[in-house]
């Protein structure tokens, strides 16, 4: 097996591996990086957040209140200590965008231009009409190429970390082209390998996102932190899943139930607005997981609209008329058209909630280290944690960026620190330990299991009882079941026995790290008894500071559940409080 040898090997290429590697290259140019991706960077699922990032920047906004909407929206359970790096941060991340070339929207007077995002008191979230990751993506793509410490690896998939004398040292990959495995020796590693939305079958997720970045840490014993907290976006296509950006009722567009009436002034998010002017009096403008949960509600009273792809609602943009859904929203328009046959311009959109984000992840500090020496992660595959119980819309943009140039500065800091080289041998050999676990998958015959019929049993199981709603019931049959798809997923057998290119082997890789992440999900859930944020229990309805103003830890058990513990959140000057968006915020 080849070693590659490195001072930093990222794992993720997209916004938050790319943001690393140029401050890593920044910092020091001596320091040799390998920037390790799955797909080639610009596939990365970044390019498909479409609505801005947040930052301050006009003068009616201020980092108090930046700081008192994402607290308030992630329901308490955010770390204020890490909210409070963030704001001061963001503003001066988006300017760097802006200085290496980001095509931010702007004003008539040539100003940034800002737009209304849900939970926001104050318009703040930067954009690039409706394509915001792709021209973040692009940027920081482009500007990485400046940088000859920078190595890239595309297409090679990340199968093991290797910890040796209580330490992270580096990573086991497969090359893709050639079915080879790579041993990457390393002085740090820094995840960012995105979310795992696909563990879900009705997810804005695009295929990528099947959790692989978490579930190497979480095997190499790193806890995951708060992941019953996962977001769904209230306006996805019903029949595809696709994401209409929250941007559109950002610019105006508004959310009626079957009878034409804007619903969610009964669930806490009135009064009424006139509409066709966006104003921040809260009603199609309430956070993600209040929307949703209204939406299932109103399900639960026969209000929605019955299409042949189930229940939904309709999201009307008619009133902002051609021009301004051409200049601000083209590709919503292009998405409605191309794939529901509906053109916003002149009909209602039927849309519904959809498993958009994971609030938890890969639990790290304020300087996105792990508890392991040597790793640290960012983006949506960590949980440092800013997001809470639930994340604001175009907080995560810029959270790639604020926690991926923190996870570069920490691991140079790291590897000058003088930590001594691993024994060659020693990781060799755990290197070709993690060589014979994929072998044995190929050598392995007579499986009595598909993947396809695993990945469906999962992704029902979790849709039918980790949802918007849960019970303690539903729960307990998703953790019966998840560890049921567990074992029966050590009688896989390869259909393909060949190396070159072989997704059969990457996809039941990619189902491994799904099921982990599945049942971190589920047993945690479980385990809190309130509801919160986008962790609602029906069976206890209330939130509980006193029981559960912490963050759960979940730790990876090979064959049984995960061992649950908990966390206090840093509370630094914000004490829980009601979050209130019933009325004007001026």
């Amino acid at each position: 097996m080849e070693t590659i040898k490195t001072d930093v090997a990222i794992i993720g290429a997209g916004g938050a591996g790319l943001r690393a590697a140029i401050a890593l290259a920044e910092a020091d140019p001596k320091l040799s990086v390998a920037l390790i991706s799955k797909v080639y960077p610009m596939r990365s699922h970044t390019c498909a957040a479409e609505g801005g990032a947040a930052g301050v920047i006009k003068p009616d906004d201020s980092m108090d209140y930046h700081f008192n909407d994402t607290v308030g929206g992630g329901d308490w359970l955010s770390d204020q200590d890490a909210v409070e790096y963030f704001i001061q941060e963001a503003p001066k991340e988006l300017t760097q965008l802006e200085h290496w070339g980001c095509p931010w929207s702007r004003e008539a007077n040539g100003s940034v231009a800002v737009r209304p995002f849900g939970g926001m008191k104050k318009q703040r979230t930067w954009f690039a009409a409706d394509k915001s990751g792709f021209h973040i993506l692009h940027t920081l793509f482009q500007t990485s190429l400046r940088f000859p410490s920078i190595q890239r690896f595309d297409e090679y998939y990340a199968t093991d970390l290797i910890v040796d004398d209580g330490r992270c040292q580096g990573f086991t990959a497969i090359e893709m082209r050639s079915g080879q495995m790579k041993h990457f020796q390393a002085g740090a590693v820094i995840i960012a390998g995105g979310g795992a939305g696909r563990m879900f079958p009705f997810t804005t997720n695009g295929a990528v996102k099947t959790g692989d970045g978490m579930a190497l840490a979480y095997r190499a014993g790193v806890p995951l932190k708060d992941m019953e907290f996962v977001q769904y976006h209230p306006t996805g296509l019903p029949n595809t899943g696709t994401l209409l950006t929250e941007a559109c009722r950002g610019e105006g567009g508004i959310l009626v139930n079957k009878n034409g009436r804007r619903f969610l002034q009964d669930y806490g998010m009135g009064p009424e607005t006139p509409v066709g002017k966006p104003q921040l009096k809260t009603m199609e403008l309430g956070p993600r997981d209040r929307v949703s949960q209204a939406f299932w509600q109103e399900q639960k009273k026969g209000n929605m609209v019955s299409t042949k792809w189930g229940d939904c609602m309709m999201l009307d943009l008619r009133h902002l008329g051609e021009k301004k859904i051409d200049e601000r929203l083209p590709l919503v328009r292009d998405v409605s058209v191309s794939y529901l046959g509906v053109d916003p311009v002149t009909d209602p959109v039927p849309v519904r909630p959809v498993v958009h984000y994971m609030m938890g992840g890969i639990h790290t500090d304020i300087r996105a280290a792990t508890p392991l020496p040597g790793l640290f992660a960012a983006g949506e595959c960590a949980c440092v944690s800013i997001n809470g119980a639930n994340r604001l819309g175009s907080n995560s943009l810029t959270e790639l960026l604020v926690f991926g140039r923190r996870a570069g500065l920490s691991a140079a800091e790291y590897v000058r620190s003088g930590a001594s080289a691993g024994n060659d041998a020693a990781l060799a050999g755990k290197a070709a330990a993690a060589q014979a676990r994929i072998r044995a998958l190929f050598e392995k015959t007579g499986g009595r299991e598909s993947l396809a019929g695993l990945r469906k049993e999962m992704m029902t199981t979790m849709e039918d009882n980790a949802g918007i709603y849960r019970t303690e019931g539903e729960l307990l049959a998703a953790c019966a079941k998840l560890a049921d798809l567990r074992r029966r997923y050590a009688d896989i057998e390869l259909n393909d026995k060949t190396n070159v290119y072989n997704t059969d082997l990457l996809q039941a890789l990619e189902l491994g790290s799904m099921l982990d992440c599945a049942e971190a999900v589920t047993v945690s859930a479980l385990e809190r008894r309130e509801s919160r944020g986008a962790h609602q229990r029906l069976d206890f309805v209330e939130r509980d500071d006193k029981k559960f103003l912490r963050h759960s830890l979940a730790y990876y058990h090979p064959s049984g559940p995960p061992r649950i513990d908990y966390r206090d959140v840093v509370i630094t000057k914000s004490q829980p409080g009601v979050r209130d968006y019933s009325g004007d915020h001026k």
